[in-house]
């Protein structure tokens, strides 16, 4: 019951925190060149300067910043997040239809990420100083320099266009109307470039902050004690070291999210994946604010909410908290 009452209250503390990221990405937006309207009347191919006055006034871009900011902080206390100019319609059924790939990749990325670097890096301390721990480490280390949109890229040259495994781009085929298992594995099979190149920089960090976390949990007494017992190795990593070591890994899941949502526009840019961070970019290029601020909002909610359920997890992996 503690536990609860302690996320509650870091969930209800990071609420003025959501309120600034909102009011600062608004004010930021301000100061760039150009508006909503602008890019309407690029659309169009122009317009007169009469147009371009009745629509600032239809979308309410003809008052001041403090009224607009007013505005906007009134509309979001109803969870109304405006309309979006560009795609004609509210800005919540633009982000709803697109969430759910984000939702997707960030999951199966994520899961890619913290598993496969939890099995490197317990494979690593397990042989440091030997041949595993140096190739782990310089895969790590290789993985983490290398730019993600290089990842993709080369991942799309090689196995799609050269070996001609997996396709380039998108979540299915394209009128092939797979429906029940066979959209699923449709689906599965073009996520596995875009979970690659997003989860391989941070399989990079997972790895390596579970093998300095082994390597400390397996030098304290309490290893030594299981040992002198009579276990066999086996049980001790896995039922004494592996749980005290993955704390700062599920630590680093929370501290990671807001990285993996940003990491996700060039990935979907790259693979043309229908999703929030695409969605981000075009409301840049075709300056839509209003659509701009809802993914910021939705995606701090997010952040928010993931960061709670960690320390629900971190919690529940280390009973000391309760106490």
């Amino acid at each position: 019951m503690r536990v609860f009452r302690l996320a509650f209250g870091r969930l209800l503390a990071s609420l003025p925190t959501l309120v600034l990221i909102l009011v600062g990405m608004f004010l930021l937006l301000q100061l760039a060149p150009g508006d909503t309207v602008d890019a309407l009347l690029a659309q169009m191919g122009g317009g007169d300067a009469q147009l371009a006055e009745d629509l600032r006034r239809f979308y309410g871009l003809d008052l001041g910043i403090a009224a607009r900011l007013g505005q906007y902080l009134g509309r979001l206390v109803t969870l109304d997040l405006g309309f979006s100019a560009i795609y004609g319609k509210p800005v919540a059924t633009v982000i709803v239809e697109r969430l759910p790939a984000t939702l997707l990749l960030m999951v199966s990325a994520l899961s890619f990420a913290f598993f496969a670097g939890l099995l490197l890096g317990v494979v690593a301390a397990r042989r440091v100083n030997r041949w595993p721990d140096t190739l782990i480490s310089t895969l790590g280390l290789i993985f983490y320099a290398t730019p993600s949109f290089w990842f993709g890229l080369m991942a799309i040259v090689v196995f799609s266009v050269y070996l001609q495994w997996l396709p380039a781009g998108g979540f299915s085929e394209v009128g092939m109307g797979y429906t029940g298992l066979t959209a699923v594995l449709d689906t599965a099979r073009h996520l596995v470039l875009p979970t690659l190149t997003l989860g391989l920089i941070f399989l990079a960090i997972y790895l390596r902050i579970m093998r300095a976390s082994m390597l400390e949990v397996l030098s304290l007494d309490f290893v030594r004690t299981a040992r002198a017992k009579g276990l066999t190795e086996t049980r001790v990593v896995a039922r004494h070291v592996l749980r005290n070591a993955m704390l700062p890994m599920v630590t680093l899941i929370g501290l990671q999210a807001g990285t993996m949502l940003g990491g996700s526009v060039v990935v979907e840019s790259v693979f043309a994946l229908p999703g929030l961070g695409r969605l981000a970019y075009e409301s840049v290029v075709q300056r839509d604010l209003n659509t701009l601020l809802g993914i910021v909002f939705v995606s701090a909610i997010l952040v928010i909410v993931i960061n709670f359920l960690v320390d629900l997890l971190y919690a529940r992996l280390d009973p000391r908290i309760e106490a």
